[in-house]
């Protein structure tokens, strides 16, 4: 495809009229090669559907190296150290809606291996990967380019491939053989790691260890592998817009490039990576079965000179029986001086809105509030 050149260069009054993105991304679309295809194909400059608007660069403040971000050493949570961790999680939870973790129980040989076959995945030959590609929320594997390219007003510059465990379990050869076996062992590890979270989570909000896992909100996952070239021009582009997440936990492994940034107390704070730890990170439907006394924060990862970026976020929903089950504030943490400040909804309306919308730099729970 011809790709129009970058808002780098002066645009006078007619070039806008002229613009057709629809076009534009359709013929990006076809290619089925991502943005990693325009980086093979030698682009030297972001196409203009990949174009961010200024008001989406606020720089990091120097403040932002007065802040801590979390970190939780999980040794010890089966035992001494318990309540300490359990304290933690939740100072983190209702104040940052992240935190790193070590001494989770996750082999660092895993989650290597699993970061290097996601790599591997992107940087097989398009005539790979094209016949994963797919915008069918109903394929339960697929690779493609931004979920929410055709509605969002500008794309980010990352490809993903997507397991979707939302409907039950998925045969490991229906995975691509470039990262079958170190999904599926990362997969059971993460799962794991889910159930003593749910457990510690319950504790930090004052409920009994087996409340979140009751009631299933963390019950199905969907696994999201990103892959983030290096950009030719990072000044004009994200790698992911600002969001929150539509689940009720994310835990994300992140490679050494960083990038990602949480937004806390109104300045933009890098993640730092970590070799062998995961991020966690409170998500929508969380923060509104909590009525917000877990929070949802936004974050967003930056496009690079440097790369590629490699992420792998499992998203944890209610489980795949539990799709029309509505969720709400907890009973437990309503009362006449804090009522509910959501209504009910289910996962599948949240997952239509959210969708709906795209990646707009807006949160969706607003939309459910009462």
């Amino acid at each position: 495809m011809e790709l129009k050149s970058s808002s780098t260069e002066k645009l006078v009054p007619g070039d806008v009229l002229d613009y057709d993105r629809a076009k534009e991304v359709k013929e990006f679309d076809e290619t089925k090669a991502g943005v990693k295809g325009l980086l093979d194909s030698g682009v030297a400059k972001v196409p203009r559907f990949l174009i961010h608007p200024p008001e989406s660069f606020p720089m990091l403040s120097p403040a932002t190296t007065h802040f801590q971000f979390p970190m939780i050493d999980l040794q010890g949570f089966e035992s001494c150290s318990r309540m300490e961790i359990v304290d933690q999680i939740r100072i983190a939870s209702e104040t940052w809606g992240f935190f790193q973790m070590i001494n989770h129980g996750i082999p660092v040989s895993v989650i290597d291996n699993t970061l290097e076959a996601v790599r591997q995945f992107h940087e097989q030959p398009k005539e790979e990967k094209m016949e994963w590609y797919s915008r069918d929320h109903k394929q339960r594997v697929r690779y493609y380019c931004n979920g929410d390219l055709l509605v969002s007003k500008a794309a980010n510059w990352r490809d993903s491939i997507a397991f979707d465990f939302q409907d039950g379990p998925l045969n490991p050869e229906a995975f691509p053989l470039v990262c079958r076996e170190a999904v599926s062992e990362y997969m059971k590890h993460v799962i794991e790691l889910s159930k003593a979270l749910s457990e510690l989570l319950s504790e930090a909000l004052g409920l009994s260890s087996d409340y979140l896992a009751q009631i299933e909100c963390m019950k199905s996952e969907t696994l999201l592998c990103h892959y983030y070239p290096v950009c030719p021009e990072p000044n004009l582009t994200l790698g992911a817009t600002k969001h929150s997440d539509p689940s009720s936990l994310t835990l994300l492994l992140q490679d050494n490039i960083g990038g990602l940034q949480v937004l806390h107390q109104n300045h933009w704070v890098e993640v730092p990576p970590v070799h062998g730890a995961l991020v966690a990170n409170i998500g929508d439907l969380m923060q509104l079965i909590t009525n917000d006394k877990f929070r949802s924060v936004e974050h967003r990862v930056l496009a690079g000179h440097i790369g590629p970026r490699v992420s792998v976020a499992c998203f944890f929903y209610p489980s795949a029986t539990h799709k029309l089950k509505p969720y709400g504030p907890i009973k437990e943490f309503l009362s006449d001086n804090n009522p509910p400040i959501y209504r009910e909804t289910h996962i599948t309306e949240y997952l239509a809105y959210y969708r709906s919308k795209g990646l707009d730099g807006n949160s969706a729970l607003p939309h459910f509030k009462i």
